[in-house]
């Protein structure tokens, strides 16, 4: 039986041994007060206390968190057999058919990775090997993995302040009708962003260079939960092919039934629109590492003439393919898409509601279950509220709900969980984003206009830049800099509005 081992201090002592030990330079959630999962269940997460947290943002989960057939399965073939795939083995080949078979008749030939990194890194090869091309066209704010090949074409890893672009990739704008160049006003906006793309084609082709490949997320999530204009993905894949590139459509954290309606998220596009590759992991294997590629016969055979051999030793193994199969069951039997339709339905209205009463609410935006709230500061200028997400995600925390910012300005909170998630968990969280956002709009006063007119000292410029700094402070942990002192003449009424916002 599990026993808490409660004592305060210790996520804080242990997140400190992983900055020493492991990996710095990789973050992780709640830095400033940072929280040890020791095990989970379905669409919940426990701490070292035994404290329940609501899961809104576990995508690798997909099923839910230590789903009980996919343990079986996992523990079955554990003690059968694990080994590589340059041995036959039947789970490759029935999961490969499994997988083809949820997807447009042409995408027949599958690779197994072990990650969605070297998932997008083996599509670009394909790409690059089909056509000979090299250059690569990929959207604004996109991330696509962590190898140095992806870490090239993902505009959300660029080094600010640094030209860090290879003339080989062209970078075009995101889809974004919320906050993008072209917006919901537009009359055809999917044209209008694809036209972009077709610009870039052309500049490309006058530069003496060739496109291999358009690569985008089905829908994009660190790009902050950005949904194309319906159309768009079509008009961008006619101007590829007709420049001899071909379409990539990463599903590395949207596929797999989360957007209900659709197995695929590319599939919103309408059945006449079919990628050249798709790109899979995360909930692929619910948490264990299993990825794949799946692509043409065409592009498989001119990939196989280059004499390359591809082997991926752990890609594929007999336990993957078991994990994988099990979740492919688990999807159909408990009809989880029906449930991301169902709840995510519900949990926008609820959120769409909030939107009318909460100032601090731009815009909600979504399908399924992936969900983004777009916060901002004011609304006709849509400045985004960066500093009030970060507040948000820590509160939220406090009130036993995971959720997190991201985006290009980092105000959008994203909902993404375990597709196991309820109406009840739906109400629970929105319940306690009402709560928070309450709290949050009296203390700064967001919800009045005559709160910042008033004629008291200082209130004005409080209210406009150092409510910024103390929501800052309510993500930075104490013990980090204890000696910090405010400035200025408002302290008092700051350290009042800080109490407030800590309650």
């Amino acid at each position: 039986m599990y026993t808490p081992d409660i004592h305060p201090n210790k996520s804080m002592d242990d997140f400190i041994m992983l900055k020493k030990h492991i990996k710095p330079s990789c973050k992780v959630f709640f830095a400033s007060d940072p929280i040890k999962i020791v095990r989970a269940r379905r669409q919940y997460m426990f701490d070292e206390n035994g404290e329940q947290y609501l899961d809104c943002i576990n995508n690798v989960a997909h099923v839910g968190h230590c789903h009980p057939e996919v343990v079986k399965a996992a523990l079955k073939q554990m003690e059968l057999l694990n080994t590589n795939s340059r041995f036959l083995h039947d789970n490759i080949v029935e999961y490969a058919k499994r997988l083809s078979a949820t997807l447009p008749e042409k995408l027949s030939v599958c690779y197994f990775t072990n990650s969605g990194s070297e998932a997008n890194d083996l599509a670009l090869r394909l790409a690059r090997q089909f056509r000979g091309h090299q250059d690569v066209i990929t959207l604004d704010h996109a991330y696509h993995g962590h190898l140095s090949s992806l870490i090239e074409i993902s505009p959300y890893k660029f080094q600010k302040g640094k030209d860090v672009k290879k003339e080989f990739v062209h970078v075009a704008p995101t889809p974004d009708t919320y906050r993008g160049k072209y917006r919901e006003d537009h009359a055809d906006p999917a044209s209008a962003y694809a036209d972009e793309v077709k610009k870039i084609i052309e500049d490309a082709h006058n530069s003496g260079r060739k496109i291999a490949a358009f690569i985008a997320e089905s829908m994009q999530s660190c790009g902050g939960q950005i949904i194309p204009p319906a159309g768009y993905f079509q008009k961008v894949a006619k101007y590829v092919h007709g420049a001899g590139g071909v379409f990539i459509a990463d599903e590395v954290q949207v596929g797999f039934g989360r957007v209900g309606k659709h197995f695929w998220s590319f599939q919103m596009d309408g059945e006449d629109f079919v990628p050249d590759i798709v790109t899979m992991g995360k909930p692929m294997g619910n948490g264990h590492p299993v990825a794949c590629v799946v692509t043409t016969k065409e592009i498989a055979g001119a990939f196989s003439s280059s004499g390359m051999e591809y082997f991926n030793t752990y890609g594929g193994n007999p336990v993957s393919c078991a994990v994988g199969l099990a979740v492919l069951d688990i999807i159909a039997n408990e009809d989880l898409q029906g449930n991301a339709t169902r709840v995510g339905n519900y949990l926008t209205e609820l959120l769409k509601k909030q939107k009318a009463k909460h100032t601090l609410i731009g815009d909600i935006r979504g399908i399924g279950l992936f969900i983004g709230i777009d916060l901002v500061k004011d609304h006709l200028k849509r400045t985004p509220a960066t500093a009030e997400a970060q507040h948000i995600i820590y509160k939220m925390k406090e009130k036993r709900v995971l959720l997190s910012a991201d985006g290009p300005h980092r105000n959008v909170l994203k909902i993404k969980p375990p597709m196991c998630f309820t109406e009840e968990d739906a109400k629970f969280m929105v319940d306690q984003l009402d709560g928070v956002l309450t709290v949050l709009e009296e203390a700064t006063g967001t919800k009045s206009e005559s709160v910042t007119s008033e004629n008291i000292p200082c209130k004005t410029k409080m209210l406009k830049e150092a409510h910024v700094e103390l929501l800052r402070d309510s993500t930075t942990d104490s013990r980090e800099n204890p000696s910090r002192k405010r400035n200025g003449m408002c302290a008092d009424t700051h350290s009042l509005l800080s109490k407030r916002l800590k309650t």
